[in-house]
């Protein structure tokens, strides 16, 4: 089996007598997505910046497509791109101009940094926009240079902190569309970001940190399970058959929870098996529903279970 793209052990940062990182570990093999989640102040940026060498550890290392980052950081620099919390292209350049700045500062060949250049604005859907200057771009073009710009050097790890703050939908959407394609031709994603949706439609895996330390690592399911069972949800057509049915469903399941003014009963549930007995015995005593359904826990209910808040925005620099 091949190795690890990216790998940390016992990363420990500290900035005096605060300890943002406390041993800090985990592992994400090439061609995946590794999803760091955690509240404000948790430690996540820390983490990309010690493994990015933008930061030294204070303890512990952490190895890039093999290359340590305490004794190898050039070669760690080499293998890998990083797209920050805010767009870093020059604003006076072009699209096309930032893009073969930076293949001219990686030292790559003439011919290759224009046919790398011209490749990489068709693939962010930047040809039509390749010779306006940055500033005149919109947020969503700017973050999708910007991400351009870190894959000039065709890098297999990519480190994406925050990628998406500040776009709207659909450019998020069209961003995690990219993103997807990426991955699909191999690169290895670490991906922080403050939406826990953005999270659950990348990620292979999640690992959640809290006060600088690991709380929680499983893919984004064994999360969601680990907050509790999948709820039951049952909606009633008509108010005066409420009753009846929450009889029903509390004689498969035991204890339910109705709510009259939405005409609602809530029961815990092993899975699709008591659904499905349920809907037939309804259907059987002729009780119409609106809906009937499954609501498995989400990424924000782990949150809330393991720190004891909704997820908010990212830590501050």
């Amino acid at each position: 089996m091949s190795s690890p793209a990216i790998e940390a052990h016992n990363l420990v940062k500290r900035f005096g007598d605060h300890t943002a990182v406390d041993h800090v570990s985990f592992s994400v093999p090439r061609g995946t997505v590794l999803g760091l989640l955690g509240p404000n102040g948790a430690g996540k940026t820390t983490c990309v910046r010690m493994m990015t060498t933008l930061l030294e550890p204070t303890s512990g290392t952490a190895t890039v497509a093999g290359h340590d980052v305490r004794t190898d950081p050039q070669a760690v620099r080499q293998s890998m791109g990083l797209t920050g919390q805010a767009a870093t292209v020059d604003e006076l350049l072009t699209g096309r101009e930032n893009l073969r700045m930076i293949g001219d500062l990686y030292g790559l060949a003439k011919g290759e940094v224009r046919s790398v250049t011209e490749e990489l604005l068709e693939r962010f859907d930047l040809t039509d926009a390749g010779d306006r200057i940055a500033k005149t771009y919109s947020g969503g073009m700017r973050r999708r240079l910007d991400l351009a710009v870190s894959l000039v050097a065709s890098p297999p790890v990519l480190f994406l902190d925050e990628p998406t703050t500040g776009l709207d939908p659909r450019s998020r959407q069209d961003l995690w569309g990219v993103l997807r394609d990426l991955v699909a031709d191999g690169t290895t994603l670490l991906l922080t970001t403050q939406y826990l949706e953005e999270a659950d439609h990348l990620a292979d895996r999640i690992v959640v940190i809290d006060q600088g330390k690991v709380i929680a690592d499983g893919t984004p399911l064994q999360l969601k399970d680990s907050s509790g069972q999948a709820a039951l949800v049952v909606t009633v057509s008509e108010a005066e058959r409420l009753a009846e049915a929450a009889d029903l469903v509390r004689s498969e399941v035991g204890d339910v929870h109705v709510n009259d003014a939405a005409r609602q009963i809530t029961a815990g549930t092993e899975g699709v098996g008591a659904l499905t007995r349920i809907a037939a015995r309804l259907d059987a005593a002729g009780i119409d529903l609106d809906d009937i359904g499954l609501k498995r826990p989400t990424l924000d209910d782990v949150f809330l279970r393991l720190t004891g808040h909704r997820a908010e925005g990212e830590e501050s620099s």
